[in-house]
């Protein structure tokens, strides 16, 4: 893309950690921020543009309006309502929702005409809900889906077989969320199967180990929001991490949250599942060959944002 613009909805931790990513990783040449507090918005504006002298980064940063989105290439939405104490999750989703559509409407109505990247939780629900509001073609609409929980994933998984974490190749799919899992059946480390790494290699490495990585990834947000209240730094690098794919056109393989169109025997969800990303957003999805079990899995995942969306509607 040569339009690097990319507007950037809620400045909350979040979002200004993406902001930051953003700076000094140098992938934008233009970053709008859009808060329903213009006061804050302005002075998270002037405190990244004070930063710029050091980095490498030459981007222009400001505090903006809706209207700036028109000529947007990526529009990411991390604004949101916090869950209120004794509240239910589909309480915060109606909330969430009515949030939603304020901002993806004002957002289309600028005439904007990029791609909707998604952060907000629970991110499989706001992201369909922004693919119906606008009215977009599916493979504009996407989320940050279990990007993150794949990268954990593939940390622990290249710590405990002592290799380089880009040379694991598995994958977090379904919900971001409690039904979240790891397709073993699909996991190599290179191009060999953990599934025979752990056969071939008994006394070194143990099945048991594995149920133990997919325990500590579920369980990871958990635990950073119990040690500091809030997770961010690690969503914001990796939502700057699919929308560098997105501008570079990197064709890299994302487990974004996507719509499924009959893969996997399932129609309409938005879902974490390996896409090709790239300028056009999700330029396809990848259907892993899921033994029945992980099928399984992936249509209780399925079933339980299906439910929680048609409640948010009623």
């Amino acid at each position: 893309m040569t339009n690097r613009k990319v507007a950037l909805i809620g400045t909350g931790m979040v979002g200004m950690s993406f902001a930051y990513a953003a700076l000094n990783q140098n992938i934008i040449n233009e970053l709008v921020l859009i808060d329903i507090d213009k006061k804050r918005a302005e002075g998270e504006a002037m405190d990244l543009n004070h930063g710029l002298a050091f980095s490498h980064s030459s981007m222009k940063i400001y505090a903006g309006d809706y209207s700036d989105c028109k000529d947007a290439s990526i529009a990411v939405i991390c604004a949101g309502v916090n869950q209120k104490p004794g509240e239910s999750r589909l309480q915060l989703l109606k909330r969430n929702y009515e949030v939603f559509r304020s901002v993806v409407n004002s957002v289309t109505e600028s005439g904007f005409g990029g791609i909707f990247l998604v952060a907000t939780n629970p991110v499989d629900i706001m992201t369909r809900v922004t693919y119906e509001l606008s009215g977009f073609n599916p493979s504009r609409v996407i989320g940050s889906g279990t990007t993150l929980d794949t990268a954990r994933l593939r940390y622990l998984l290249g710590d405990y077989f002592q290799v380089d974490p880009r040379n694991v190749h598995a994958y977090i799919i379904g919900e971001h969320g409690d039904s979240e899992f790891v397709p073993w059946s699909q996991a190599m480390v290179s191009t060999k199967p953990i599934n025979k790494v752990l056969e071939d290699n008994p006394y070194k490495f143990e099945q048991e180990a594995m149920t133990k990585i997919e325990t500590e990834v579920r369980e990871a947000a958990q635990k950073i929001i119990s040690a500091k209240h809030a997770t961010y730094y690690g969503i914001g690098i990796a939502i700057c991490r699919i929308v560098r794919a997105i501008l570079n056109d990197e064709k890299t393989v994302l487990t974004i949250s996507a719509r499924l169109k009959g893969e996997y025997g399932q129609r309409g969800v938005f879902v974490g599942t390996p896409c090709i990303v790239g300028n056009q957003g999700a330029d396809r999805l990848i259907e892993l060959d899921l033994n029945e079990d992980e099928l399984e899995k992936l249509s209780k995942s399925c079933q339980i944002l299906n439910t929680e969306y048609e409640g948010l509607k009623m």
